[in-house]
């Protein structure tokens, strides 16, 4: 049993920057189901928005926000984050993240001439009515995970890193006590977590726990996450008795690399799921028919830089109505020079499997990338547990309404790693920080044996992506979800059996939580009677002022 101040679920931004900041007040443990390196930060290609061009003002970040939103999302909460952005780059940025700069020939307040102040060189992406989002070329995420690991790796001592560490369930209250989940005035202590590699589950304690573990593209049978996205955070935080909202609202992106083969690329293990950053579109790149036809007009004014709901959504009704396997991304049109320097990642690994994306248009597809509901937080954080938080996407704070206005979400991650981290400091007193804990019982295994039926978590994990991608996608329809309403019941019961027979693993860990958030978006989706933002249902085609409002489980 190990005891700590502090526990952090999840190592990408939201979980190592709320780990930086825990740790000058106590120490911290941090857990990943994986290495380090294994989140969705890593892989985020875009960059940050943030205000600071001399044209951009911060109610113009708030505007595209909002409307972006579809009328869902919370103004104070997007003024929050917006006007925190300034302050979350200077962060990175002494952390040793490198923004891209461009110099700019200005005379200082004192008017001496003379001297250079870099500038941010600003990309634009859909939705934004100014360029605002400052980069590190194409890596962006990359750039700051590997920033912000290198720090929590030298914050040691303070902060404890325990890698391959996935956790099972939180301890809680009314877990201890044997009573509904449900039942109010319920505590959290920290988690139950599998030490992967010696196969042991150890009890970790906490006078305050961080949900910080991302995503859960992996429900979906198409999704850019890397394999880490089950939604544990999600489905731990709902079967502890907290709300869940709006996980009818899966942001598919409109562009990931279409090609059949069966090639590795960036962690990936197909190829289809190799992410095409929205920065192409904001650069000049178009999206065409196989035969050149560009039709993006035909579906909003801003053509390739429109939301993402209603880019992703024309590419899926072109594909139904033509036929084909994919759409055209045209950037060729750019010099060779400027788009190896801007999007050298999406260069190498295009050429990686033949496309020159200098000379040729690039072949894509939508895919399952972004979830703006999560768990109930509110403005600091703090779930309807006490003592528990989420941080990041796993969190549904109100930022992103009924969808995501791009380069918000790393944004997102840096304000609420501080708002959480600011708050729970508040709360902790010296005399909170003694490690008095109730007494948790230790993981009993019970008359669990070794599986032999390892085709039950490959059978049923295919199943659920499988009928997530076609009934419960870009497009649905009242008949697709009460289809998927039916296959999840069932699924649902086969696993919590070979759950409780057999000892626990990773595979079945996730398993289990990805088929509680399958559960929780058809059980949204079915009960929103509207089409709204990344909701889409053929049946209810348009918006409806009486679901304007949260859909909350």
């Amino acid at each position: 049993m190990l005891k700590t101040d502090f526990l952090v679920i999840g190592s990408g931004l939201a979980g190592l920057l709320t780990s930086l900041k825990l740790s000058e007040t106590g120490e911290v443990t941090l857990i990943t189901k994986r290495s380090l390196i294994d989140a969705a930060t890593s892989l985020a290609q875009g960059g940050v928005a943030c205000v600071t061009a001399a044209d951009d003002d911060f109610r113009f970040h708030v505007k595209d926000t909002l409307v972006c939103g579809r009328g869902l999302s919370k103004k104070s909460i997007v003024e929050k984050v917006v006007r925190r952005a300034p302050e979350a780059i200077a962060e990175l940025s002494k952390a040793g993240v490198k923004f891209d700069l461009t110099p700019s020939a200005e005379k200082t307040d004192t008017g001496e001439p003379g001297v250079v102040y870099p500038r941010a060189e600003l990309g634009l992406e859909g939705g934004h009515s100014r360029r605002r989002i400052l980069h590190v070329g194409d890596k962006t995420g990359a750039s700051i995970e590997a920033a912000l690991i290198k720090a929590v790796l030298a914050a040691s001592p303070r902060i404890r890193v325990l890698e391959n560490y996935a956790a099972i369930d939180l301890v809680t209250k009314n877990k201890i006590e044997r009573l509904s989940s449900r039942r109010r005035g319920n505590v959290c202590y920290g988690a139950y977590a599998l030490d992967v590699e010696r196969g042991k589950v150890a009890e970790i304690l906490a006078s305050r726990t961080v949900l910080a573990s991302g995503g859960a593209g992996k429900v979906y049978l198409y999704t850019s996450n890397p394999d880490v996205a089950t939604g544990d955070g999600v489905a731990m935080a709902h079967r502890a008795g907290c709300r869940v909202s709006n996980m009818e609202f899966v942001q598919f992106h409109p562009t990931c690399l279409y090609y059949p083969g069966n090639k590795t690329l960036d962690g990936h293990s197909s190829a289809r799921s190799f992410l095409i950053s929205e920065a192409l579109r904001g650069e000049g790149a178009v999206l065409t028919l196989k035969n050149g036809y560009k039709f993006m007009k035909g579906y909003h004014s801003s053509a390739e830089l429109a939301p993402r709901d209603i880019v992703a959504r024309a590419i899926d009704s072109e594909l139904k109505k033509s036929g084909d396997d994919y759409v055209l991304l045209d950037i060729s049109a750019r010099p060779s020079d400027f788009i190896k320097k801007r999007f050298p990642k999406i260069y190498e690994a295009c050429l990686a499997v033949g496309i020159d994306i200098t000379t040729r248009p690039i072949p894509v597809v939508p895919s399952a990338h972004y979830f703006c509901g999560g768990v109930v937080v509110d403005e600091h954080g703090a779930t309807d547990v006490a003592g528990l938080y989420a941080v990041g996407e796993t969190a549904s704070t109100g930022l992103h309404g009924a969808n995501r206005l791009a380069s918000n979400s790393l944004l997102e991650c840096a304000a609420f790693a501080h708002f959480a981290s600011e708050k729970i400091k508040s709360e902790m007193s010296s005399s909170a920080r003694l490690k008095c804990f109730p007494k948790v019982p230790r993981w009993d295994p019970g008359a669990a044996s070794s599986s032999d039926e390892s085709v039950v978590i490959s059978q049923n994990w295919d199943e659920i992506r499988r009928f997530m991608w076609n009934y419960v996608g870009i497009v649905r329809s009242d008949k697709r979800l009460r289809r998927a309403r039916e296959r999840i019941g069932l699924i649902k019961k086969e696993i919590n059996e070979y759950y409780w027979n057999f000892h626990v693993s990773r595979d079945i860990i996730e398993l289990r939580n990805i088929a509680v958030v399958a559960d929780l978006v058809v059980r949204s989706a079915s009960s929103r009677l509207e089409s709204r933002g990344l909701h889409y249902n053929i049946d209810h085609p348009k918006k409806s002022a009486a679901y304007r409002k949260d859909t909350v489980v």
